[in-house]
């Protein structure tokens, strides 16, 4: 299981926001390359990106951080997922030439038949691509988790089996930024309905959650809030998402 320690990018600087809301920021560094050489002292093999700015605007505003810490970490074997206002082919073509893997969230959600057009699209590797599932009680929440909508985050799950996507991040937003543990039930579930490697995400409070996530079968771990709150060893987490049985 891949640990991947994440910055969420908002004016340049490295913040975290509680429950997805920007009026509940918590600002850590204003150097997100340093931060992002320190995940890879520690032994991590993918680092994930959010641009808090394009989610709001759909315009990549922290592009240019997003390439200096691809930049920086990728002649070392490390890759970057990145995320936040991928609306449309366009801006999903030109992210792809900054980082490794992309996660679509909220367009895939309300625009499903375009969604099915990168799929089908052959300048887009479909490895590359990740499907962003955000839940409340099983059910997705789009447009920056405000809008609540009657789709249920195992059905997506299945509809995207044998399409041969990167992952699927799949985050309990009620748990986001809130240090309470990972919803692994809901994630296993998730799991259990497709054959896409599915990424836990909301809630990790300590190394607990790396066990129970690596047992249930999930291919990798967003770690935030809890590492620069310094409740988790990031070195120690990334051993035991591959030693965990």
């Amino acid at each position: 299981m891949d640990i991947l320690p994440a910055i969420d990018v908002r004016g340049g600087k490295v913040v975290r926001l509680a429950r997805g809301d920007y009026d509940a920021q918590t600002t850590y560094s204003d150097d997100p390359v340093s931060v992002a050489r320190q995940f890879v002292a520690a032994g991590a093999r993918w680092i994930h990106m959010v641009d808090l700015d394009a989610a709001r605007s759909g315009v990549a505003t922290n592009a240019d951080v997003i390439g200096a810490v691809a930049a920086a970490v990728g002649p070392g074997g490390v890759k970057v997922q990145c995320g936040g206002g991928l609306r449309s082919t366009q801006a999903v073509r030109a992210m792809l030439g900054v980082a490794d893997r992309l996660v679509i969230g909220s367009a895939a959600m309300k625009n499903w038949a375009w969604f099915e057009s990168l799929l089908a699209d052959a300048a887009i590797p479909n490895d590359r691509l990740a499907l962003g599932l955000d839940a409340r009680d099983g059910l997705l929440a789009a447009e920056g988790w405000t809008e609540q909508l009657e789709l249920k985050a195992v059905d997506l799950a299945r509809r995207v089996r044998g399409s041969g996507l990167g992952a699927i991040v799949y985050t309990d937003i009620a748990r986001d930024g809130m240090l309470t543990g990972v919803n692994v039930p809901a994630t296993a579930a998730v799991a259990g309905a497709t054959d896409v490697p599915v990424i836990a995400s909301g809630g990790v409070a300590g190394l607990g959650d790396v066990i129970a996530c690596r047992q249930a079968g999930c291919a990798g771990m967003i770690i935030g809030k809890a590492w620069y709150e310094g409740r988790i060893d990031l070195a120690e987490a990334c051993r035991l998402a591959d030693a965990a049985g």
